[in-house]
């Protein structure tokens, strides 16, 4: 990996990933914890395609490496990130001609490859899941083109890993997949580490596991096609996997959407998968979109920005180009946090960190055409690439920004949010927004204002106080109407009073 080069601008990385099959350029946008892919561009050189055979690296993959490289240094160069990352995985680090191979890239485009070791490929793909689910725990695994990496995620964070032979190159399957060999390779590697590598959940990082959630994402008629944070069964992701071993090539490349260059490896990854189901009690799959590139990111952040929620950071960023939107964010979750924080919690733990989230939103669409910009918003909040979420928590932000800007029951896919919220879950996400809306237009946007007057739930009522001297001016019509219908929602009264300054205490909390 080449250090850090000395350039002006501290808020983009790129990391050159050099894999066995695939060779990517990603450039990323750094909004302090939120973590943006701005640019991204793969070649798949299969440069480990000839491993098993012969141990070296494929000639003609080689070639393909080098010049997809000599493009991404001009790349680079043009861009000038902050912080340029470029590594290099199992295929060189087990081919007998890596070393020299690495010298030619060094010599030929400028980058210092450095080669990681299984260990360090396995520490970093289990920090890029972190990167993107911080609360993520079990077992993290990364299929890569010539090898496999399992590393435990606890407490405090990527534990014991290990690096297994099980790559599609390793074992020829790329040129002549042989299902019953896979299987006993399968059977035989993972069986070596199954005591130690038991948990109930997989993290599953790699482009043919990708596939393959795509592929149950069809089965299923799922109708959010994102990847990223997508929950399998024990069963479905038996079922799935088995379902592709019985297929043809010809079948496969049918299935619209599937990458044609990654169906070659696609039936000895769902094997691998399956067998790991199997013999380590996998009861889920959770399907992740950031790997070894997100994690030599987040590793080079400062401690304390890594220990951010993304969630909160991604969705601050996403509106944070109004100058008044994290200021309004702030001063809004403190307004809505104690009032909503006395309702029974819906997503446990994590509810406070969805309202902090959805409060980070409250600005976003400002400069949108207000007959479109509930349902602009839903979309963009639905499908954007923010990290540190699930799909129905995806779903409830979506919801709730949509509520901020209309009193329209009905959002854009009522199918979808079907799917992935309960009638609760949704009545919440429309009140949330609604507070949201009622705060947003009785201060003008104003956390000055705003903090002039609180809100409180109490049995059968909402409460809206403003102290006296702002009263007048605070509480008139747009509080009543706001107030009204998030009291409705709610099905309680409302109320609007004049009361005396706030206590110190309920000041600095709000």
């Amino acid at each position: 990996m080449s250090a850090p080069e000395n350039r002006p601008s501290h808020s983009d990385a790129a990391v050159i990933d050099v894999g066995s099959n695939s060779v990517r350029l990603v450039l990323y946008r750094l909004d302090g914890r939120a973590i943006w892919s701005v640019f991204n561009e793969k070649v798949l050189a299969g440069l480990g395609r000839d491993l098993a055979r012969t141990g070296r690296l494929s000639p003609e993959g080689a070639e393909a490496t080098i010049m997809a490289l000599k493009r991404f240094r001009a790349l680079v160069d043009a861009s000038r990130p902050g912080l340029v990352f470029a590594a290099a995985t199992a295929a060189v680090r087990q081919a007998i001609d890596g070393a020299a191979f690495r010298e030619r890239v060094e010599r030929e485009t400028g980058f210092k490859l450095q080669v990681l070791t299984g260990e360090q490929e396995a520490r970093y793909a289990a920090q890029g899941v972190i990167a993107g689910a911080p609360n993520a725990a079990g077992l993290v695994g990364d299929l890569g083109g010539a090898s496999l990496e399992l590393v435990r995620l606890g407490p405090d964070g990527p534990g014991q890993g290990v690096t297994l032979p099980l790559g599609p190159f390793s074992l020829d399957a790329a040129v002549r997949f042989d299902a019953g060999a896979t299987r006993a390779a399968a059977i035989k590697h993972i069986g070596g580490v199954e005591r130690e590598f038991r948990s109930d959940t997989l993290h599953a990082v790699g482009g043919a596991w990708r596939n393959l959630a795509l592929l149950h994402m069809r089965i299923s008629n799922y109708p959010l096609s994102i990847v990223h944070q997508y929950e399998i069964g024990r069963q479905d992701i038996l079922d799935a996997s088995r379902f592709i071993g019985q297929q043809s090539r010809g079948s496969l490349e049918r299935m619209v959407g599937f990458s044609k260059r990654r169906l070659e490896t696609l039936p000895h990854a769902a094997l691998v998968l399956e067998t790991l189901v199997e013999r380590l009690g996998i009861q889920r799959v959770v399907m992740s979109a950031h790997g070894l590139r997100e994690g030599l990111v987040w590793q080079a952040m400062a401690p304390e920005i890594r220990m951010r929620d993304p969630l909160v950071a991604g969705c601050a960023a996403m509106a944070g180009r109004q100058p008044v939107a994290e200021a309004l964010g702030q001063a809004l979750e403190a307004w809505a946090g104690s009032a909503f924080g006395k309702l029974d919690p819906l997503f446990g733990a994590r509810d406070p960190v969805l309202l902090a989230a959805a409060t980070r939103l409250a600005e976003l669409g400002a400069q949108l055409h207000p007959d479109h910009r509930a349902d602009l918003v839903f979309n963009q909040v639905l499908r954007s690439p923010i990290a540190g979420l699930d799909h129905p928590e995806r779903a409830f932000l979506a919801c709730a920004a949509f509520s901020r800007h209309t009193s329209s029951g009905q959002p854009p896919n009522p199918v979808l949010v079907t799917r992935l919220l309960s009638p609760e879950r949704q009545q919440r996400a429309r009140a949330l927004g609604a507070a949201l809306r009622l705060g947003c237009d009785i201060s003008g946007r104003s956390p000055e204002l705003l903090g002039r007057t609180w809100l409180d739930f109490k049995p059968g009522v909402v409460t809206l106080q403003a102290e006296n001297e702002w009263a007048q001016v605070l509480l008139g019509d747009p509080a009543n109407k706001r107030g009204q219908a998030l009291a409705t929602l709610l099905g309680r009264t409302f109320k609007a009073r004049a009361t005396g300054q706030k206590t110190k205490a309920l000041a600095a909390a709000v």
